[in-house]
C-alpha cells in the first residue's frame, strides 16, 4: 500500500521533504494571492520566485551572513544573523520584488518621495531621456538604489500583506524579511526588482521564527545537534575498552553462583 510519512526530523528526510512539498503548494498559492493584489493605477509592476532546495536556501543564508559582516550597519548585523539561520530552518522562502518603483514612477506629481509636486526629486537624481530613466547602471552606494517612487513602492506592501493572508489561511508559520530580500536581489533573485522583500515559510510544531533566544545563530538546534553528536563521539572513547573482550554488564547467572 502506498503511503507518505511526515515528520520534521531529521531535516531533509524523506519524511521532511514530503512536509516541504506541502510548503512548496501554499507558496504557489501566496504568489498568485501577491500578483493579483491591488496595485496603483491598475498596472503590474511586481515579479515573484521560489527558492526551494537545501543548497539553493544555504546559498542564500551565506549571502546574508555576507552582508551581515561587511556591508549593513552594526545595528543590524545581529538581525542579519538571525534570520540568516532562521531562512536554513525554512522549508520553502518566497521573493517578491517591484520592478516599477526605480524605472517608472507614476508621474502624477504626489509629493510622497520628497515634497517636490512635479516629480522632480526622483527625475533630478537618475539618468533619464525625456522622462525615460535610463535604469542600466545597476552600481550602488546604499543598500537600495534610490530614488524610488513612493506610490509605485507602496504597493509593495498590498503584495506582502496578500501573500501573508493566504500563508496564515493555510497554518503555515511565514516571517517577511528585508535582509532575506536584500540578499536575494544580489543574487539575482527578482533581477528587475531593486526593491525585494523575502518571506521564510514553514510548517513546524513550534514556529521557527519567534521566541528566539540570544545568540541565535550560535545557539541554534543545528548547532545543538552537532554539539550533540560532538559529545557523544568523544565520550564513547572515555570507556577504552575492545568491546569483544569486555561487558561490563553482570554476567547471567552470577549472582546465584555468590550467593551459594
Amino acid at each position: 500500500m502506498a503511503r507518505i510519512h511526515i515528520d520534521e526530523l531529521p531535516p531533509y528526510s524523506p519524511p521532511d521533504q514530503a512536509k516541504k512539498e506541502n510548503v512548496l503548494i501554499v507558496a504557489k498559492l501566496m504568489v498568485n494571492a501577491a500578483l493579483t493584489a491591488p496595485l496603483t493605477g491598475g498596472v503590474p509592476g511586481h515579479e515573484a520566485e521560489i527558492v526551494y532546495g537545501q543548497k539553493e536556501i544555504e546559498h542564500v543564508a551565506r549571502e546574508m551572513e555576507r552582508l551581515a559582516h561587511k556591508q549593513v550597519p552594526k545595528k543590524l548585523k545581529k538581525p542579519f544573523l538571525y534570520e540568516a539561520v532562521m531562512a536554513r530552518e525554512s522549508d520553502v522562502i518566497v521573493f517578491l520584488g517591484n520592478k516599477r518603483a526605480h524605472e517608472t514612477p507614476m508621474d502624477v506629481g504626489c509629493g510622497l518621495c520628497g515634497g517636490e509636486p512635479d516629480c522632480s526629486f526622483v527625475y533630478d537624481r537618475v539618468n533619464h531621456f525625456n522622462g525615460l530613466i535610463d535604469a542600466t547602471d545597476r552600481s550602488r552606494e546604499t543598500a537600495i538604489k534610490g530614488p524610488l517612487c513612493v506610490l509605485r513602492a507602496h504597493d509593495l506592501g498590498y503584495v506582502i500583506g496578500s501573500a501573508m493572508w493566504i500563508a496564515g489561511k493555510h497554518f503555515v508559520d511565514a516571517k517577511s524579511c528585508y535582509s532575506v530580500g536584500l540578499a536575494g536581489r544580489n543574487l539575482d533573485i527578482c533581477m528587475k526588482s531593486e526593491l525585494v522583500v523575502g518571506i521564510l515559510i514553514a510548517a513546524a510544531s513550534k514556529n521557527p521564527y519567534a521566541d528566539i533566544p540570544p545568540n541565535y545563530h550560535l545557539t541554534n538546534m543545528a548547532k545543538q545537534i552537532d554539539a550533540l553528536r560532538k559529545i557523544s563521539t568523544i565520550t564513547r572513547q572515555i570507556p577504552n575498552h575492545p568491546y569483544h573482550t569486555f561487558d561490563p554488564a553482570p554476567k547471567t547467572g552470577s549472582g546465584k553462583k555468590k550467593e551459594e
